[in-house]
């Protein structure tokens, strides 16, 4: 087998003809040697001219081509069970893992299926009434269900990506995932494929159980070998456990309900702040970690277009996107989340805090670009009146800086003397500056139009964000418009704050090898909100490396 490159003009056809006489050339030996070939990757390259690179494998007579083998599922209604708390991208490739394992997953998630969160988000856009257990980020699918679902990552080593891939093309993603360099599913498709991988999950004898939100977690005493399998006591009348010994984790339900688990996997993303503080109660151990904070930076998709393919954007071409990363005084300043073609959404799971991220259709066919723009914030950032928080000093931090983008926005809401607003207006409205203005410290005197549905308000940004943060960012902006991105620094862009759930301010420890707490054998902390994984991908990888640790 030898790999080869083809580069065509974005919009030309790629003939099998060619195709096969390049890989001719590759192998050394007539066309009709040729037996196979296959797309293994397909790049944008617009240095020069706007071009797709096709790199492609071609085989001679007497080579195979190997085809991924898709992971078969088992029927485990009778199977032994592990609990998963979570059904988002970690939680629910670990419950495909446990299925290929013979293993019975059990996943308890806090907020709805993929389609009733829609109802309430609809209802957070448009009035501000924030519901905290079904919104942006909880509910089945995770924050990634309503995301770009960009599946770009740089964890190979976490294991084989493709077990990922395959098995979205498999629940209905579009087999271009498999060769994009910068692979995407888009927000319209994405809900389906979590749908259908609840529907296989259930035909092979899972289960799910919505509503929800864990209340406790307790160890039950005993020895691991006796334990039998989980027993339910609640309103669905399950008998209790088996006899023999019992050891494992009782876990307690908003509906009042209790599951026993012999083993079970923690995967309830960077957001569920409530589960830190669970963990804390308990005397389990956690530790403040890094993240990043900054604004979402909204650009008219078209100046994108322009910049990133020099001048020479036509309509058939893919919509453009950005990334960057450059230093700033010994810290990262880094795009995040780039939604071309995409709209922004509010991303508050509590009342009186403001939070954004960005989302796009998988025709990425907005008029607006989005991103996140941040800076790394380390605990030692932190400011010294937090360090009384301990544990919770980054979580703290970063809750504040929402709950000052929330006050501003409500302060400028008019108020008749007994302190009652004059008018009805949507609380979760975003502070925002124009990128020039923001640099020069200038309040802007008016806002372009945006794609936030609650609607922005012109505020000092400058002075909003913390210091540490404010100051990177308006070195940084500048920089990356001079040297990185032309035309990327404008006062055209619109700076709404704040995109603050870039990652996790908590990890949990676990054991490198084992993969669980190190207090708490059996229990396996997993994905972004353990501080293990940045993204869908990395995320589903870490859920198949717990499921496999959990059935040893």
């Amino acid at each position: 087998m030898k790999e080869f490159e083809i580069v065509k003009k974005i919009g030309a056809q790629l003939p099998e003809e060619e195709i096969r006489t390049a890989a001719a050339k590759a192998l050394g030996v007539k066309a009709d040697k040729v037996v196979a070939t296959r797309v293994v990757r397909r790049s944008i390259d617009a240095r020069q001219d706007v071009l797709y690179r096709y790199r492609i494998e071609a085989y001679r007579e007497g080579e195979e081509m190997q085809e991924y083998a898709l992971p078969e599922y088992k029927d485990v209604h009778d199977a032994p069970e592990v609990g998963i708390i979570g059904a988002g991208p970690a939680g629910m490739f670990a419950a495909l893992k446990l299925l290929q394992l013979g293993l019975k997953p059990v996943i308890l998630e806090r907020g709805k299926d993929v389609h009733r969160r829609k109802v309430d988000m609809a209802t957070l856009s448009t009035t501000g009434v924030v519901d905290p257990d079904s919104n942006y980020c909880f509910g089945e699918g995770g924050a990634g269900a309503f995301s770009d679902g960009k599946l770009f990552t740089r964890s190979s080593k976490r294991g084989d990506i493709r077990e990922v891939l395959y098995q979205l093309v498999r629940f209905g993603a579009s087999e271009d995932i498999l060769i994009d360099a910068h692979p995407h599913i888009g927000t319209d498709r994405l809900p389906v494929v979590v749908e259908n991988i609840r529907h296989c999950i259930e035909e092979h004898g899972g289960e799910y159980h919505f509503d929800s939100r864990v209340t406790e977690i307790r160890k039950i005493p005993g020895t691991s070998p006796g334990m039998t399998e989980r027993g339910q006591a609640g309103k669905d009348g399950r008998e209790a456990e088996k006899d023999g010994a019992m050891a494992g984790y009782e876990v307690e339900t908003s509906e009042g309900k209790v599951f026993r688990f012999r083993k079970l996997i923690l995967a309830t993303g960077h957001s569920a702040r409530d589960i830190y503080e669970l963990f804390h109660r308990n005397g389990w151990a956690i530790e403040p970690k890094g993240f990043a904070l900054g604004v979402r930076v909204e650009h008219p998709q078209w100046m994108i277009n322009q910049a990133r393919y020099h001048g020479k954007y036509q309509p058939f071409m893919p919509t453009a996107e950005y990334s960057f990363v450059t230093q700033v005084e010994g810290r990262g300043v880094f795009s995040f989340c780039m939604c071309p073609g995409g709209i922004l959404v509010p991303a508050a799971t509590t009342d009186k805090s403001v939070v954004l991220n960005g989302m796009s259709n998988s025709a990425r066919n907005s008029k607006w670009a989005n991103a996140g723009v941040v800076v790394q914030v380390e605990p030692e950032d932190v400011p010294e009146e937090y360090a009384q928080y301990g544990v919770f000093s980054v979580l703290y931090f970063q809750r504040d800086v929402e709950r000052k983008m929330y006050m501003y926005s409500r302060s400028l809401v008019p108020r008749d003397s007994q302190g009652r607003p004059l008018e009805k207006v949507n609380l979760l409205r975003a502070p925002a500056q124009r990128m020039m203005d923001f640099c020069r410290g200038v309040v802007s005197r008016d806002l372009p139009k945006t794609s936030y549905h609650p609607g922005a308000v012109s505020a000092p940004l400058h002075e909003l964000l913390p210091a540490c943060v404010s100051m990177r960012l308006r070195h940084a902006f500048p920089f990356v418009g001079n040297k990185l991105i032309k035309g990327y620094y404008t006062n055209d862009a619109l700076l709404l704050g704040v995109e603050s759930r870039t990652s996790s301010p908590i990890r949990i420890p676990r054991d490198p090898e084992t993969l669980e707490h190190a207090q708490l054998p059996g229990l396996y902390p997993c994905g972004e909100g353990a501080g293990y994984a940045g993204g869908i991908v990395s995320s589903a990888l870490d859920g198949i490396n717990c499921a496999v640790k959990a059935s040893e």
